[in-house]
């Protein structure tokens, strides 16, 4: 096979994955051609490490010049890791630039920006992968094989929790991705993950959202009700260490190299007080959710919990799946920030330990347990699985676990369509936001 040209927008630390891939297990169809970022120390970061694989420097390029960044280097797929509310700029530059894309999920932040990416890829007749890896999650997979088995008959409903830890969780409140105009809140740019899990699960499309919801836990007039007294304004300051939602970049050798080594670039700080002035977005989320096949679904998202996790439930004519996931107990201040991307194992005695179990009970029928696939790596094992669909291609897959541009935006109009809800006070139409395209086409 042919090694197709590369070029990454965006290095910040989520390229790191597709640096690795295409420096690692995909060497051999893939080369890193060309970065582009803001700023040029992140840039120079990844290109470092490139070279520090044995593989020639990339070159570095403003992303100003995406469209002459994919004629010169004569790319054939552009990676965007960029903030959300950039994505779809980047993503129809690069389609009509004339080179496929790969999109990190969100796929885009709003309406206009559906309408756009449609409207790019009906012009250019490129492709769009979107990189939902949790699709790839052994234990999601097990879900989607045992709903699209009829184990539990016609769908009926799901129920769906997502807890986020107070390390993983205040993570959110701390980024660019504090502010919706960024990053469209928690409800688009984590829970797309969720709503796409759920329309996958049950093949079907949302109709229909009510949200509820708010900013309860995180910000500065949380704090003051509370009680917590002045704070610093950013966690790399000496004596950080002594307060766990203070996040020091010194402490971490990444988050040190790739962000405080390079903030005098562009000034941008990724270690503000999660109790600070100015977050716009909710840390506490509920939704109802209607289908257009007539299932409904009730889902929640907490972004201060005391661990990680989920639980899914798929009712239908005949019975039942549960999925239940723990992905980190318990936390404290010396973990990974994030336990999907970085599993751990915890300790052997927790009365919550790290867990997965998958469970269907037919109507007049016993519970049975159903066994799970095993995975390593990030996210449940998805990361590994998604990075080999992604620069191999898949092969055959009768669970449909790629996601292209529609399946990103089903999965956008969920969070869109709740934001507009929030602010509206009532249940909106996905229909009425007038996307650009038939939601249902190809299903």
């Amino acid at each position: 096979m042919a090694r197709r040209r590369y070029g990454i927008v965006g290095c910040g630390s989520r390229a790191r994955m597709y640096v690795g891939a295409v420096t690692g297990a995909h060497a051999d169809v893939a080369e890193l051609v060309a970065l582009a970022d803001t700023n040029t120390g992140r840039a120079r970061f990844h290109a470092d490490a490139v070279v520090a694989a044995g593989y020639p420097a990339p070159a570095l390029w403003s992303p100003d010049d995406l469209e002459r960044m994919v004629e010169q280097e004569r790319l054939d797929r552009v990676v965007v890791t960029t903030p959300d509310h950039t994505h779809a700029d980047y993503v129809c530059r690069a389609l009509l630039a004339g080179a496929d894309v790969v999109v990190e999920k969100p796929l885009t932040t709003d309406v206009e920006g559906c309408r756009r990416i449609t409207e790019a890829v009906e012009r250019s007749g490129r492709s769009v992968v979107v990189t939902f890896n949790y699709r790839y999650s052994p234990r999601n997979a097990g879900l989607k094989r045992l709903v699209s088995s009829g184990a539990v008959g016609k769908v009926t409903s799901v129920h769906f929790e997502w807890v986020l830890d107070t390390m993983h969780g205040a993570d959110y409140f701390r980024r660019w991705h504090r502010l919706k105009e960024n990053s469209g809140g928690l409800l688009v740019h984590k829970a797309s993950h969720h709503f796409d899990l759920v329309n996958w699960w049950i093949d079907d499309v949302p109709r229909r959202v009510f949200a509820s919801g708010g900013l309860r836990f995180y910000g500065a007039e949380n704090a003051a009700a509370r009680g917590l007294g002045e704070r610093p304004e950013r966690g790399t300051v000496d004596g950080a260490g002594a307060d766990p939602f203070l996040l020091d970049l010194r402490t971490d050798p990444l988050l040190r190299d790739l962000y405080w080594a390079n903030e005098d670039e562009d000034g941008y700080r990724r270690d503000q007080d999660v109790f600070g002035e100015g977050i716009t977005i909710e840390d506490n989320l509920s939704l109802v959710v209607d289908y257009e096949g007539g299932p409904s679904m009730s889902y929640s998202l907490n972004a201060h919990a005391p661990w990680e996790g989920y639980t899914v439930a798929v009712n239908g004519t005949e019975g039942r799946a549960e999925l239940t996931v723990v992905e980190r107990g318990s936390v404290s201040a010396d973990l990974a920030v994030d336990p999907s991307a970085t599993p751990e194992d915890g300790a052997a005695d927790d009365p919550r330990p790290v867990s997965e179990r998958l469970v269907l009970q037919r109507h007049w029928e016993r519970a049975r347990e159903v066994p799970i696939e095993s995975g390593d790596g990030g996210h449940g094992g998805g990361d590994v699985k998604l990075l080999r669909d992604v620069f191999v291609g898949p092969g055959e897959d009768p669970l449909g676990t790629p996601a292209g541009h529609l399946d990103g935006l089903r999965s956008v109009a969920v969070g869109i369509a709740g934001n507009a809800s929030l602010a509206l006070g009532r249940a909106v139409a996905v229909a009425d936001l007038d996307l650009g395209v038939d939601l249902r086409k190809d299903l």
